[in-house]
């Protein structure tokens, strides 16, 4: 991989000769987050290096054009930027290092280590921008992925290739799940990509939910909140190109993404940026032509290949399940897991709402028993929340309902079944045996 220093220093070498308005060009503007410059002959995506000081350049991308003016979207903060400020297109290609020697290392959007583990010399480096796999010769989602969350195996069964969404607000324990996933699941490779989250919480992610255990066999990238709207967007792209470079060496790669709402977020900053017109709810139309291009990436490879199993957080403000973003990602999505507030408060971990989640797989990879059996515990569950104030008022005449009967009786055996502690790990049988024992026991 050419690092960045090495390609200033070719830059700078082709300052001997007269430079043309065609390789460098210069700053004229900057308003919010956005440069506008002149004399560039660049093309959209194309990546430039920006003087802000004598001897400091920032790594900036071409986010859009307008006549002769060029829209750059810098990587990192450019305090000191003046105007006439040169620009310089970047000749070399951006590569990121991929390879094993990732695995337990914590990376920026750029593949530069965040941890103080040193260098990462990589064998490989792939482009951003991965091969698409046309839809007929991907391999069909045939066989379920164990994640060692009873509930999720039991009832919302997820197969190896498949794309789930996780929605929750903020506090409901979807960090703890996901590292939960992250320790418990048969992968090969774990790729996590923290996307606008805290700084904070991304060391403790990494330390207290991940763990030793878990990051041995991890790719991290992370790009907090405080990062540039184009940096967080291209530790999302990074994350995925990651997770595609292992399942194109035929590897079973779990890939989780906190998340895919913070993603949506920066793209929209630099669309409105550049002065797209707002559409749903302040969202720009790129945003929701940004999402399936960046989900349809994960899944099964081509026949005998790997595959990438995703699973993206999605945040709902204010627990508004018709949030722009959480409406989008349920139409591209595989299916969804919803957490609770009201479950998470009643102490009630993980806080998983299966009358509000589904996986659209399910059907395809588990016996007629088990989905049937499943199907049987969401209606008793729904049958029970239905009523639950008339039961709880004592309103309710025993006899009435035969099916309220039985979720009466069987409610406290389900409710411990849907319980798991962050140590507990339940295989796909032990989760089968386990729901067997919740539906059998009292009768």
């Amino acid at each position: 991989m050419t690092s960045l220093e090495d390609r200033l220093k070719k830059l700078n070498s082709l300052s001997t000769t007269p430079l043309t308005p065609q390789l460098e060009g210069k700053v004229t503007r900057m308003v919010g987050l956005t440069m506008e410059a002149v004399g560039c002959a660049v093309a959209l995506g194309d990546r430039c290096l920006v003087q802000v000081r004598k001897d400091k350049w920032v790594e900036s991308e071409v986010v859009g054009f307008t006549g002769n003016l060029t829209y750059l979207m810098p990587t990192e903060a450019i305090d000191g930027i003046s105007p006439g400020a040169r620009v310089k297109p970047c000749l070399e290609d951006s590569l990121m290092p991929v390879g094993d020697e990732l695995l337990g290392r914590v990376v920026n959007g750029l593949g530069k280590p965040l941890d103080v583990k040193g260098k990462i010399k990589t064998r490989d480096a792939v482009s951003l921008q991965g091969d698409i796999i046309n839809p007929l010769q991907r391999k069909p989602i045939d066989e379920p992925l164990d994640v060692g969350i009873k509930a999720i195996n039991s009832l919302l069964t997820v197969g190896k290739g498949q794309r789930l969404g996780l929605f929750a607000g903020s506090g409901v324990g979807k960090s703890m799940l996901l590292g939960m996933m992250t320790r418990f699941t048969k992968a090969d490779v774990i790729v996590v990509g923290l996307i606008g989250e805290r700084g904070r919480e991304v060391k403790e992610f990494i330390e207290q939910i991940l763990g030793e255990e878990g990051l041995a066999r991890a790719v991290v990238v992370a790009s907090p909140a405080d990062d540039s709207a184009l940096m967080r967007l291209r530790a999302a792209m990074l994350t995925t190109r990651i997770a595609e470079y292992y399942r194109d060496q035929g590897k079973d790669v779990l890939l989780l993404m906190d998340s895919l709402t913070r993603y949506a977020q920066a793209q929209r900053e630099i669309a409105l940026s550049v002065g797209e017109p707002p559409a749903t709810k302040g969202y720009p139309p790129s945003v929701f032509s940004k999402l399936p291009q960046l989900v349809e990436r994960a899944g099964n490879g081509r026949a005998g290949g790997g595959s990438i199993t995703a699973f993206y957080t999605v945040l709902t403000e204010g627990d508004d399940q018709q949030d722009p973003i959480a409406d989008a990602a349920r139409a591209i999505l595989d299916g969804h897991i919803v957490l609770s507030r009201r479950l998470a408060e009643e102490g009630h971990y993980p806080a998983i709402d299966i009358e509000a989640s589904i996986s659209r797989a399910m059907p395809q990879i588990v016996s007629e028993a088990h989905l049937q059996g499943a199907m049987r515990v969401k209606q008793l569950y729904s049958k029970f929340q239905q009523n639950q104030d008339l039961i709880a008022v004592g309103a309710y005449v025993k006899g009435s309902d035969e099916d309220l009967d039985h979720a009466i009786v069987q409610m406290p055996e389900i409710r411990g079944f849907l319980q798991q502690s962050l140590s507990e790990r339940f295989t796909i049988d032990e989760s089968l045996e386990a729901l067997v024992m919740a539906m059998t026991k009292g009768q």
